[in-house]
């Protein structure tokens, strides 16, 4: 890409669009451009079209998805298909109808199966059955994924894809019921400390094991990629470290500063028992993480602390 390069992030309010924004920003990228949901419905095909010809795009970052945590993947299984299929899809298609040179698809480490060795290198996608907790969301974000593949095997198009492990950072929901499992617990325990709860619920037993990586390293990654990667295969985005979920909360409670008990309720699904990446591959290419978590956290909680719409999200 060059710095004056027409770049599109469809997602930008999210966690991740924001993060590649902040990243092409301070690279020195000048012609970012970006659509609120209210000005474009990614899930109108009509109206994405009609962005990508008047727009003309040369590079498109894919951050754009309807994400949660088990809760609202099991509650809602066929809106999380369709949501995160319709727009993709959309997205996709009109960028390869309008010429974009490049394209990236952001998914999430959940494509791989359930028991898939680990750590999970790319190739053991669609080895094994997946999580049934978000198949959903899972079969979505493959067949994004597969239709860069397939378009790039078809058309010699040049997109890509890259699958983060669990991310946290700026601008994450901390939603009660729909986050994931890193801010729903920096939430959680922050309401606990200014409460002066005695003791915190947390969902299952705390065994499962999890990686972590802080989204502006993941960002710093994306825009790597862009610049540096071509290829039908995926990337694994992540530390190559893991933690028991029971040891993350115990390191959120620290970081929060709340010193009461941590109880466990064993009838909530634990989820995938084991979730690790193969980084390899992206080491290999020249990139490894810089944030370690315990740091990572602080910066969310500081975040969490400093975000207005918590309370709504």
């Amino acid at each position: 890409m060059e710095k004056n390069s027409k770049i599109y992030v469809a997602g930008h309010r999210g966690m991740v669009g924001s993060a590649i924004v902040r990243e092409l920003e301070r690279q020195g990228y000048t012609n970012i451009i970006t659509r609120t949901h209210a000005e474009l419905e990614l899930k109108n095909q009509a109206a994405v079209e009609l962005f990508f010809w008047a727009e003309k795009p040369e590079y498109v970052f894919l951050a754009a998805a309807k994400v949660g945590g088990i809760a609202a993947n099991q509650t809602a299984l066929a809106d999380f298909m369709y949501d995160n299929m319709i727009l993709e899809m959309n997205v996709i298609h009109a960028a390869w109808k309008n010429g974009v040179k490049k394209l990236e698809f952001l998914g999430s480490s959940c494509i791989y199966p359930r028991m898939a060795p680990q750590p999970m290198p790319e190739s053991c996608l669609l080895t094994s059955e997946l999580e049934k907790t978000n198949e959903a969301y899972a079969l979505a974000k493959i067949s994004g994924l597969k239709y860069c593949e397939f378009l790039n095997r078809q058309y010699g198009t040049d997109y890509i894809s890259v699958m983060p492990t669990n991310l946290y950072g700026p601008n994450d929901n901390y939603h009660p019921e729909h986050s994931h499992v890193l801010p729903a617990l920096i939430r959680r325990f922050h309401e606990a400390k200014e409460a002066d709860a005695p003791y915190v619920t947390c969902w299952g037993d705390g065994s499962p094991l999890r990686e972590f990586l802080y989204v502006d390293d993941l960002a710093e990654l994306c825009v790597f990629l862009m610049n540096n990667y071509s290829g039908n295969e995926t990337v694994n985005a992540g530390t190559g470290k893991e933690l028991t979920i029971k040891e993350l909360t115990g390191l959120v409670a620290k970081v929060i500063g709340y010193s009461g008990e941590i109880r466990w309720d064993e009838t909530r699904p634990n989820g995938t028992p084991r979730k690790l990446l193969d980084v390899s591959k992206a080491a290999k290419l020249g990139w490894t993480y810089k944030t370690e978590l315990e740091d990572g956290i602080r910066l969310a909680y500081e975040d969490f602390l400093n975000n207005p719409m918590r309370a709504e999200r």
